[in-house]
């Protein structure tokens, strides 16, 4: 399982601010990759990015312009969609020649919620 931290933006930007003056250790997790909010990751996952991710882990489309007629959507919109999921870590987009090819890199994730605090977890498989 890959660990996604949940973190806000003005809290990394503190942090990181914080290590750089020598005020604060780095943490064990900073090399981890971090995503804004829960709320942010949920919006990913709309129904129409659910079956995109769908159509990626089964149909294996071998570029975007192959995923766009698979899908019915416009290429510069999925290349917009297939960054933010990429950036979560949901799919990987490899450089072959002058395309790339997207592909699932996900299977299932955990979100651990900690109703007391901002300590949310999040967890890809």
């Amino acid at each position: 399982m890959k660990r996604v931290k949940i973190q806000g933006h003005a809290a990394l930007r503190e942090e990181m601010k914080m290590v750089a003056r020598g005020k604060k250790e780095a943490p064990k997790d900073a090399d981890v990759m971090s995503v804004d909010s829960i709320e942010v990751l949920l919006r990913l996952l709309t129904p129409q990015n659910r079956e995109l991710l769908a159509v990626i882990r089964d149909k294996k489309p071998q570029s975007i312009a192959e995923l766009a007629k698979l899908t019915g959507r416009a290429q510069s919109n999925l290349t917009r969609t297939l960054g933010k999921l990429e950036a979560i870590g949901f799919v990987r987009l490899k450089s072959v020649e002058r395309r790339k090819i997207p592909t699932a890199s996900v299977h299932s994730l955990r979100i651990n919620i900690d109703p007391f605090s901002q300590n949310d977890r999040l967890e890809l498989a």
